[in-house]
C-alpha cells in the first residue's frame, strides 16, 4: 500500500470510515479507525444528543459533545491516522459545527447532503482539510470552480458516493426504486476525469475516495485500480466493538437479510436506505405519525407537515430501540454476520492491497 497524503498527513491505510448518525460513529470508532492507519469519523449530526441541555439549547450541546468527541478521538488514535468529522449541510447548525470542528483541531471536515459551497470560509484559518461528498463529475466540476473562484481554495481530497449506500443519498427516488441510477465505477472514473484540469492548476493531486457498496478487499482494489486513492466504508464499522452505538443497535444488523434492506424517504424529501424495521413498516404513505420536542435540526423540515422528526428516530435507534428506530444501512448489511474488532477489520478491508 502506499501511504496517501492529505495536507501535512498521512494514511496508512486507503481507507476512510464513513461518518454515521445519530452517534453511530463518534470518538470511540474514530479513534480506533485511525490509530489502525484510516481516516475515523466522528458524525456531526447532533453528537449532544446524550447532553442533558439538548432539547433546549442544541447547537451548544452539540458543540459541547463534538469538542469532546474530537478530543477523545485523537486521545485513542495517539497521532496515528487521521480524524475527521462529517457535516451534513442541510443540517440548521451544520456551518457551526464545521467551524467548531476545525477549531478543535479535527484533521478533516467531509461535507455532504447539500452543495458545500461555503466550507473554504468554515474552515479558513486552520490546517483543517476540506472534502465534499458528491455523486456526479457535474457536482465535483462545480464545487471545484466555486471554491477556486471565491476562495482560491480546492478539495483536498474527494468522496463520491453511489446510489448503494447508506443513510441520505444524492439520488432521486425515481432512480433508486427503478435502479437507473449510475454506477459507482462509472461515476468514480467520470469524477477523476473532470478532476484533471484542478489538479493541473493546483500541481498537486486530488486523491478520491469512493463509497457506497464497498464491502471487502476485492472492492478496494478495483476502485484503485479505477484510479481512487481509497474507499470510504460506513455500514461495516457498524460491527466492530468499538462502534459507539448499543449492543442492541450492531444485533439488528447481524439478524439482517437481503430482504430487510429498503429504500426510506426522510421527513425532508431526501431518499435514504434503511433496515425494514416496525417503524418503516408504520410509515405507510399517508400516515402521519406527529412530532414531538422539534428541535429543528434539519433546515427544509417543516413539523407541521414531516410524517416523523429524524431525530427521536435516530436517536431511538442508536440506543437500540428496535420499534421506533430507523436503521440507517448500506446495500450489503445483509452480509455482516459477527462483531469484530476494528483492528481486525482493518486487516481484512487491506488483505492484498
Amino acid at each position: 500500500m502506499n501511504t496517501i497524503s492529505i495536507r501535512d498527513k498521512c494514511l496508512d491505510k486507503p481507507i476512510i470510515q464513513g461518518g454515521m448518525g445519530i452517534g453511530v460513529s463518534l470518538g470511540n470508532l474514530a479513534g480506533h479507525v485511525a490509530e489502525n492507519g484510516g481516516m475515523g469519523v466522528i458524525s456531526a449530526a447532533n453528537p449532544g444528543f446524550r447532553q442533558p441541555d439538548f432539547n433546549k439549547n442544541r447547537l451548544e450541546a452539540n458543540r459541547r459533545a463534538l469538542i469532546e468527541e474530537i478530543r477523545k478521538a485523537k486521545e485513542i488514535s495517539k497521532g496515528r491516522g487521521m480524524v475527521g468529522v462529517n457535516v451534513m449541510m442541510a443540517l440548521s447548525d451544520g456551518e457551526e459545527l464545521a467551524k467548531t470542528a476545525a477549531l478543535a483541531g479535527a484533521d478533516a471536515v467531509i461535507a455532504g447532503a447539500g452543495l458545500p459551497l461555503s466550507l473554504p470560509a468554515l474552515t479558513g484559518g486552520t490546517d483543517t482539510a476540506i472534502a465534499p461528498i458528491v455523486s456526479s463529475a457535474k457536482a465535483a466540476s462545480l464545487i471545484c470552480r466555486s471554491w477556486k473562484r471565491h476562495y482560491g481554495a480546492l478539495p483536498d481530497f474527494l468522496v463520491v458516493e453511489g446510489s448503494l449506500a447508506g443513510g441520505h443519498l444524492g439520488f432521486s427516488l425515481d432512480e433508486l426504486m427503478s435502479d437507473t441510477a449510475r454506477t459507482l465505477d462509472s461515476i468514480v472514473s467520470e469524477v477523476i476525469e473532470a478532476l484533471k484540469p484542478f489538479e493541473a492548476q493546483n500541481g498537486r493531486p486530488i486523491p478520491v475516495f469512493a463509497a457506497g457498496g464497498i464491502y471487502d478487499a476485492g472492492d478496494i482494489r478495483r476502485v484503485r485500480s479505477l484510479g481512487a486513492a481509497g474507499a470510504q466504508i460506513a455500514t461495516r464499522f457498524i460491527a466492530t466493538e468499538e462502534c459507539d452505538a448499543a449492543p442492541e443497535y450492531k444485533q439488528a444488523f447481524l439478524k439482517a437479510g437481503p430482504d430487510d434492506i429498503m429504500i426510506v424517504k426522510s421527513p425532508v424529501g431526501m431518499p435514504g436506505r434503511a433496515l425494514r424495521s416496525p417503524l418503516t413498516e408504520r410509515l405507510k404513505p399517508g400516515v402521519f405519525t406527529g412530532v414531538k420536542n422539534c428541535v429543528k435540526c434539519l433546515r427544509p423540515c417543516n413539523p407541521a407537515k414531516t410524517p416523523y422528526c429524524i431525530t427521536a428516530a435516530l436517536t431511538a435507534a442508536v440506543r437500540g430501540d428496535w420499534e421506533n428506530g430507523l436503521f440507517f444501512c448500506g446495500s450489503n448489511a445483509y452480509r455482516l454476520d459477527k462483531i469484530l474488532t476494528v483492528r481486525r477489520l482493518m486487516k481484512e478491508l487491506t488483505d492484498g492491497i
